[in-house]
């Protein structure tokens, strides 16, 4: 049984452990997940285990991640939505997202990233928040407005080799 130190009316929000190895593989072992994060579409279990430790270092430093979702009436592992630092100097932190293909288009990235700006803003007192996307992909570039950011540049992001929109919230 998991534990869940935020919720929405669908969703639990846990933390990454060293034991969510298959947990990780099921996400960015998807290759529908993976197509737009990464140059090649698609992450090698190598890169898959070494994301899971991202995620763990980043819980332990900056107490943020990527943090995974599950449905609360069922359990099941739906993706991941979270934090991580972007400039913190500013007190700045980055939005982001990625939901098994299989959960998309049900509103769980909505409702996963209202909930995650609620919790920056209000727990962690960001000043700002800061998400890019691919340029390819449409769904987060709506989603991002949807949520109330407002493009503020185009960003190069080393692992897709492309320069993404990106966005701020204030």
């Amino acid at each position: 049984m998991r534990e869940y130190f935020l919720r929405t009316e669908r969703l639990g929000f846990s933390q990454w452990r060293e034991e969510d190895l298959d947990l990780a593989f099921s996400l960015w072992g998807d290759p529908e997940v993976t197509r737009y994060i990464s140059a090649n579409g698609i992450f090698s279990g190598q890169e898959i285990k070494a994301r899971l430790q991202k995620e763990i270092k980043n819980n332990e430093l900056y107490g943020v991640q990527y943090w995974p979702i599950f449905g609360l009436e069922t359990a099941e592992h739906i993706g991941c939505c979270g934090l991580r630092p972007y400039n913190l100097e500013k007190g700045i932190y980055e939005l982001g997202f990625h939901l098994k293909s299989r959960h998309w288009g049900k509103g769980y990235a909505y409702e996963a990233a209202a909930a995650v700006i609620r919790h920056a803003l209000d727990k962690l007192h960001a000043a700002n928040l800061f998400a890019g996307h691919n340029p390819h992909n449409a769904a987060s570039k709506r989603l991002l407005e949807k949520l109330g950011f407002k493009y503020s540049h185009d960003e190069f992001y080393p692992p897709t080799g492309l320069r993404h929109p990106s966005y701020t919230y204030y």
